[in-house]
């Protein structure tokens, strides 16, 4: 698969709460961060890792919000293995039937048809008003310094 279809496998997977497949696009070594999300930046380094992350956080947005890739745009780079792709995420709010749109960058590093880097730029604070977890945000960025981080 090249780097696009690698992309919109991963954006249409996560809309679709294919959460078992998804880390399947994934190299077993791979480095995935996200540089903006407020809890912190706690880098996936393998498949393993994924598989955690998509099983935990997946089925908990996947209750209260729903949506879908749009407004895709990819852009190619002069390295063949790397894409820079704009969206958005469109959907609704399940409990209050609410529109929302989560906008993000994504600059993939895909390797014989697997992604073996990604910086996943997303507006993790759309996400978390939609998804109704503003006090547990509030109350993460209020506790002192070294208190264990909430995900």
């Amino acid at each position: 698969m090249t780097p696009e279809e690698v992309f919109l496998k991963l954006v249409h997977g996560v809309a679709d709460r294919d959460f078992a497949v998804l880390p399947e696009l994934y190299a077993e070594q791979t480095d995935v961060r996200h540089p903006m999300n407020p809890y912190g930046d706690h880098p996936l380094l393998s498949r393993d890792a994924l598989r955690e992350h998509f099983g935990g956080v997946g089925p908990q947005v996947a209750e209260v919000v729903r949506f879908q890739p749009d407004n895709i745009r990819v852009h190619q780079t002069t390295d063949p293995e790397v894409i820079v792709a704009e969206f958005e995420y469109a959907g609704t709010v399940v409990a209050t039937g609410e529109p929302f749109r989560v906008p993000g960058i994504f600059v993939l590093r895909v390797r014989d048809g697997l992604i073996v880097e990604s910086r996943d730029y997303i507006d993790h604070l759309a996400m978390i008003r939609a998804r109704g977890q503003v006090d547990q945000l509030v109350a993460h960025l209020t506790e002192p310094a070294g208190a264990p981080a909430a995900s």
